[in-house]
């Protein structure tokens, strides 16, 4: 309990940033004729706003089927990078029924989360997270969808600056805890912007480059030592 509890309380500026961000995709949601009990439903399903958005303006666009499932795989294919390391920090006694709850909810910010726990994450510590954060991505879309267009502009894009101070309220501690971690996270900004200027790659596999190249590097140059290497 004390664990979800601890989960909880790290989960409201992720919660708040979500229901900013979220506001904004309930006006995308509007846009492709959804209603708010559609919008509501479509974020509760998808918890990542790249495939979401992907999603919404392929229904928009009145796309087939089968390439709104494809655009939204590949939108979200970073996730697999994810849950392979996720994978490292599960405690080999945790059931099934958890692994499966970490990997559907699993987004950028419960993964930040989760991998910094130690020694294992602690599913009750996610789930405390979650109750507070999923509501809110949920509710703000369902919200975009019925009051975006109502709001002034300059609003709803101040709304979704909210998620760059959740983003910041998530790696800043750990940085100033880990010198590596801290040029690591530097590394990352400079190169994510370099390749989002002069890359004809997506958004998506700029994500997954920088994660394969930077946590290589990273475990090169910063080792973690095992247990044998201690002895």
């Amino acid at each position: 309990m004390n664990r979800f509890k601890e989960g909880l309380k790290a989960g409201i500026p992720i919660g708040i940033g979500y229901f900013a961000v979220a506001f904004s995709m309930g006006i995308l949601a509007a846009s492709a004729g959804l209603n708010p009990f559609q919008g509501f439903l479509a974020s509760a399903l998808i918890t990542a706003s790249a495939g979401e958005n992907a999603a919404l303006i392929a229904i928009r666009e009145a796309v087939p089927y089968i390439q709104i499932a494809m655009i939204t795989v590949v939108a979200n294919i970073r996730y697999v990078l994810m849950s392979f390391a996720l994978s490292q920090k599960i405690s080999p006694e945790t059931k099934m029924i958890h692994r499966f709850l970490l990997g559907f909810w699993l987004t950028d910010e419960f993964f930040a989360l989760a991998i910094q726990q130690e020694p294992y994450c602690d599913p009750f510590y996610s789930y405390g997270a979650i109750s507070f954060a999923w509501p809110c991505w949920a509710l703000g879309t369902a919200l975009g969808v019925a009051l975006g267009n109502i709001l002034p502009a300059r609003i709803v894009s101040a709304l979704s600056v909210a998620i760059f101070g959740m983003f910041l309220a998530i790696i800043i501690p750990p940085a100033k805890k880990s010198k590596p971690i801290a040029i690591l996270i530097v590394l990352s900004f400079l190169l994510s912007y370099l390749l989002s200027r002069f890359s004809p790659l997506s958004e998506s596999s700029v994500t997954i480059v920088l994660t394969i190249t930077i946590s290589s590097f990273a475990a090169i140059v910063f080792p973690v030592k095992g247990e044998d290497n201690e002895e």
